[in-house]
């Protein structure tokens, strides 16, 4: 089995934290392919630096799809699912975003959950994403006040605000698991869950399990509704080699 992890931002050493986590927990025979777009935004932080990474992100996922059509399953690994519905029109394998396979795993973890992200402006998108996945009464959105290229760097305190966001969280949100709000977090889960005495959950390696699942199961994309593939049109100016071509 072959899984396409994409990290949408360009950051390549958020790229190889994301595939050493998914590799980690991959069975045994699964490769992982680690990739990030040459265009796009350095981090995710926002609405503005998500509309911007989709064109990068769907072109490494076509790319991918044409030079190894071997791929199994796509994991989106940026906590935003940047461009999820979109890359699942273009992909009939099973394309998984880390936001929504974290969320619904901490649901069967415990009653209540809190997610830790880094920066307050992320907030919004998420309870967004939490209303969309159906979980929404049983999950709070925290900010540890952290940049996400901020924990790319060891000496940035970084990763003792997002500690510290995590035991408030536990105290005042009465949260029986944490959800990492951020692809830049995958290595911390196991030593936080030792540490906290909760679950603490990283998106990426919950997402490699389910695609992992779905491809054994045989389960494709739906292509009757809206994630059919895109109609053949052409398009204009810089976008144009993002027109979609006929399918075979």
């Amino acid at each position: 089995m072959r899984i396409l992890v994409v990290n949408p931002n360009t950051t390549a050493s958020m790229t190889e934290k994301a595939g050493a986590a998914a590799r980690a927990v991959a069975a045994p025979g699964t490769e992982i392919i680690a990739a990030n777009p040459a265009m796009g935004p350095a981090s995710i932080e926002g609405y503005y630096d998500e509309a911007l990474a989709v064109p990068g992100l769907l072109e490494v996922i076509a790319a991918h799809g044409r030079a190894a059509p071997g791929i199994d399953g796509v994991v989106i690994a940026c906590f935003d699912d940047v461009g999820l519905d979109a890359a699942r029109c273009l992909s009939a394998v099973p394309v998984v975003g880390i936001c929504e396979a974290a969320m619904k795993t901490a649901t069967l973890l415990g009653g209540r959950f809190s997610v830790v992200t880094t920066m307050p402006r992320s907030i919004p998108a998420l309870e967004h994403l939490a209303e969309r996945y159906g979980v929404a009464g049983r999950c709070r959105v925290r900010a540890a006040g952290v940049p996400v290229l901020a924990l790319e760097d060891p000496t940035s305190g970084a990763v003792e605000r997002v500690r510290d966001t995590i035991r408030q969280a536990i105290a005042e949100d009465g949260a029986e698991s944490v959800v990492l709000g951020c692809a830049g977090m995958a290595d911390l889960a196991r030593a936080l869950t030792a540490e906290m005495g909760v679950p603490v959950v990283d998106g990426v390696t919950a997402a490699v399990k389910l695609v992992e699942g779905l491809a054994v199961l045989g389960l494709r994309t739906g292509k009757t509704g809206g994630y059919a593939f895109p109609l053949p049109k052409p398009y204009a100016g810089d976008m144009a080699r993002f027109a979609p071509a006929p399918q075979p």
